[in-house]
């Protein structure tokens, strides 16, 4: 670990890391910097406008060496300092008409905090107003003017009397000054909004505001701390608009990018006695910040401002190229903004655009400008920074010395980062922060298959509506949303899948609407989580339902009135309970999920003419909700019942797995009550002529039933799933184990294969190794109307799982209450699902096998194998 990382900011250090912006660089030198293996980079960052002159420039250098030669004292207050005098009076020779005094400071926030304190001095007045999406420094004072409450938040209150309005507003200023005339002190403004994307005000904007401000007797502030001393091609960027205002701060550029100095320009009305006297610091009007100041004024104003002029004439050729770029990309480049060298890039990628894309997903969250910068810095050798309040924007504010060439540079590279955004090649984009070699990756792209802006709610009171989350089950799942990402290896998708799982929040993934056969109408929405069932599973449980409570929150706000839980949210979340009551009506759907499961069962016996009443059932994870009422359903159809627990827990998962058998007698008893008559020699046959006790009573009566029925072979309770599947002509894994668990040496001759469980507990190597064996995905059922889902879940159009079916009935019954919740499903509820399936239309799926459908090919082919498997045993008899 690095020591930045060790000792200074372990999470800005964490995130560079992240993102490969973690160079350390060991030289810099003009326009460059040069990394530790020797790599030279571009650099258009300029610390945010602190290097007018690059790195290490020889003539600051040089004002160094005199002052060192000289040995003029540095730190002599209280006294009459003789470089501060002469640095003032240079600006104020240089500023606006009408400022008169200058306040030293030591850095960019501390004159803005110069600035509120002289403001509140000379009018007696607290308020400050700001606008919104401002940045005025990291001080608290100056963070309560950025017009953004994250900003404040995490260091408490803002400070009292601080309040913004919409930038570029003049109307909202007026009412704001009016409705609370004599409370503001000052308006803060910057000419340009930095941080908030390079915003560039409205011609006239300045001008009027300053005017409003004088008629309420507010003082008009410009922070120019970016802005000023030649960035925009102007010395001052108030100059644009002939302005001068009562408070002029500047700070960065001022130190020549080698010395932090600030300094708050101010009329003579605006600095009052009170805070001459009261104000001071230590540091600020140093002998060496001031002349470096000298010197950074003499190179600025050299041959009537020529360095200037340069910096205005190629920063107009540059936006005007950048123009271009943007109408060569229009889907990925929104806005071109700003003036000199301070330009900025608004990248933006639409879900409409890009439905199918990680890239979209990205730029919805904000997250896509590091990734390009990171790209350029990388590949290009070219460095870029987002500016911190626009997230979308990347910002161009190189050292006022950078030339043209260098320009032509800069935008060679954009070019190619616009082809790979345009493209949606997300591999290329992440390609040095996913590990993919040096070589760039090509991707066609494909016609999406996923119009985003195909369904959209209608807003009538009948429609129902509802949410589905989910989250990729495993890696390869990633390639399904986005086709680009197919054939990149496992180990650079597990890194994509960490990025995401730290940097994304939960997003919408797709949008369906189903009309059912009764002429019913839902809308939903698939909100996924950024997680993989093994980290759902590794992380914090208060983290993950923290995760999952933002998700139903964003559901909520965008109109879901009843979200179902998919695959490892159902588990994390202990069935739902964990989030029960806390944002909307919840269903696991695991009722109908179980419905679907035996459904498939019986369908693929009757395919090969199986009689279950004379076969064995295994039910891996028949302590869970799902696996426990599948045992109960089954044992209506089956010989013999085995029961498979967790390995891990053989003591508790034995005694649970005990009371799952006891519950499938009490089901069969009272099934039997109500006219019910089992097969002959079936599991319920044998049952009914033991002696039973009394329907209602506890289940812990109906254990030593259960004993009697494992001395008889007809149930069996175990934790060895190899010993169980040899004994078992059906089995069934519904766990929430992300391991292949079902190996196929231990399946017996000719077995059908129900795997309910997401991940897949079978392994793949089934179908090579044992083509008698028949696997069958368990839950796939038709949707009404076979609409798209929004993305690809690796099923055909119109199929879906069948926990997805349960909340999309939900929805269409405006059934809008908890249901499915936790470990005990009711039957009652089952049967509820199995009507409506009939009535929406609701259908099991074809079978599948492996995510496959399974073809007449297929099934031919596993009967011929079954065939030649029982021959091969009855010649060995």
């Amino acid at each position: 670990m690095h020591n930045f990382s060790r000792y200074v900011n372990p999470h800005l250090g964490d995130l560079l890391e992240q993102v490969h912006l973690d160079k350390t660089y060991i030289r810099g030198e003009g326009h460059y910097l040069f990394d530790s293996e020797g790599k030279r980079y571009l650099d258009f960052i300029a610390a945010y406008g602190a290097l007018p002159f690059g790195y290490n420039p020889p003539e600051i250098w040089q004002a160094i060496d005199e002052v060192r030669t000289s040995a003029e004292p540095s730190f002599i207050q209280p006294s009459v300092l003789e470089a501060a005098g002469e640095l003032a009076r240079r600006l104020i020779e240089l500023a606006p008409e009408g400022l008169q005094y200058v306040t030293f400071t030591n850095s960019g926030a501390e004159t803005v905090e110069a600035a509120i304190k002289m403001a509140r001095s000379a009018t007696g007045r607290p308020g400050i107003l700001s606008t919104t999406n401002s940045f005025h420094g990291k001080t608290l004072g100056a963070l309560s003017a950025t017009g953004r409450e994250y900003y404040q938040l995490p260091f408490g209150a803002p400070v009292e009397g601080f309040k913004s309005i919409p930038y570029n507003d003049l109307a909202a200023l007026e009412q704001e000054l009016e409705n609370n005339n004599g409370r503001y002190a000052a308006l803060l403004l910057e000419p340009i909004q930095g941080e908030g994307g390079i915003v560039v005000p409205s011609s006239g904007y300045l001008v009027q505001a300053r005017e409003l401000c004088r008629q309420h007797g507010v003082l008009f502030v410009l922070d120019e701390i970016q802005t000023g001393l030649g960035r925009t091609g102007r010395l001052f960027a108030c100059e644009e608009e002939n302005l001068c205002p009562d408070m002029l701060l500047l700070a960065k550029a001022l130190g020549g990018g080698i010395f932090p100095i600030g300094a708050c320009l101010s009329t003579a009305e605006a600095y009052s006695k009170d805070f001459a006297e009261r104000h001071s610091s230590t540091f600020a009007a140093n002998t060496l910040g001031c002349r470096i100041g000298l010197k950074v004024l003499d190179i600025l104003v050299r041959n009537d401002q020529s360095m200037i002029r340069r910096v205005q004439d190629n920063g107009r050729r540059l936006r005007e190229a950048l123009e271009m770029l943007l109408q060569r990309y229009p889907r990925v480049i929104k806005s071109i903004r700003g003036r000199g060298y301070m330009l900025g890039v608004e990248f933006d990628l639409s879900r409409a655009d890009f439905p199918s894309s990680y890239l979209s997903v990205l730029s919805y969250q904000d997250n896509l400008t590091p990734l390009i910068a990171s790209y350029l810095l990388n590949v290009e050798g070219l460095r870029v920074a987002p500016t911190l309040n626009g997230n979308k924007v990347i910002r161009l504010e190189p050292s006022l010395t950078v030339t043209w060439e260098e320009c032509q540079v800069v935008l060679q590279a954009l070019e190619k980062v616009s082809n790979v955004l345009d493209k949606g090649n997300t591999p290329e984009l992440l390609r040095p922060i996913i590990g993919l070699g040096n070589q760039p990756i090509i991707h066609k792209p494909r016609e999406e298959m996923y119009p985003w802006d195909r369904y959209q709610p209608t807003g009538h009171s009948e429609e129902g509506r509802f949410a589905f989350i989910i989250h990729p089950l495993d890696l390869y799942q990633y390639p399904l949303f986005d086709p680009s990402l197919k054939g990149i290896a496992s180990d650079a998708l597990q890194k994509l899948a960490e990025l995401g799982s730290q940097q994304m929040k939960p997003f919408v993934m797709g949008r369906t609407a189903v009309v059912s056969r009764a002429g019913r109408r839902a809308y939903g929405e698939f909100i996924c989580l950024p997680h993989t069932a093994k980290e759902m599973l590794e992380l914090n449980t208060e983290v993950i339902n923290q995760e999952l409570e933002k998700a139903l929150e964003l559901a909520q706000q965008r109109g879901a009135c009843i979200a179902g839980l998919g695959a490892y949210t159902s588990v994390v979340s202990r069935g739902g309970l964990l989030l029960q009551g806390k944002v909307l009506p919840l269903t696991t759907g695991n009722s109908y999920t179980v419905v679907a499961g035996v459904e498939a069962i019986k369908l693929a016996a009757r395919r090969f003419k199986m009689d279950l009443s004379q076969c064995s059932a295994a039910i891996i994870g028949a302590t869970g909700a799902i696996g426990r009422t599948l045992a109960i359903l089954l044992s209506e159809e089956m010989q013999n019942i085995i029961l498979v627990g967790n390995a891990r827990h053989p003591q508790a998962s034995t005694r649970r797995l005990r009371q799952a058998g006891a519950y499938c007698c009490m089901h069969l008893a009272e099934q039997a009550s109500r006219g019910w008559q089992p097969a002959p020699d079936s599991f319920g046959a044998n049952l009914l002529l033991m002696d039973l006790p009394p329907l209602g009573t506890p289940v812990d009566n109906w254990l030593p039933v259960v004993a009697e029925l494992e001395q008889q072979g007809r149930l069996v309770i175990t934790t060895d799933i190899a010993q169980a599947l040899p004994r078992a002509q059906v089995v069934l894994t519904a766990t929430s184990s992300v391991d292949e668990l079902v190996n196929p040496r231990w399946l017996a001759n000719g077995a059908i294969v129900c795997d309910i469980s997401k991940p897949s507990n079978v392994s793949p190597t089934v179908r090579q190794i044992r083509p008698d064996v028949l696997v069958i995905d368990g839950g796939v059922v038709a949707v009404p109307g076979r609409p798209t889902l929004g993305w690809n879940f690796g099923f055909e159009q119109g199929l879906g799982y069948a926990c997805m079916a349960e909340t999309m009935m939900l929805a269409l019954e405006h059934h809008y209450q908890d249901i499915s919740l936790g470990s005990d499903l009711s039957l009652d509820n089952m049967m509820y699902f199995r009507e409506l399936a009939v009535k929406h239309g609701f259908e099991l799926a074809q079978l599948r096998s492996f995510e496959q459908p399974l073809s007449e090919q297929e099934w031919e082919r596993v009967a011929k194998a079954r065939r030649q498997k029982d021959h091969l045993i009855n010649i060995a008899r």
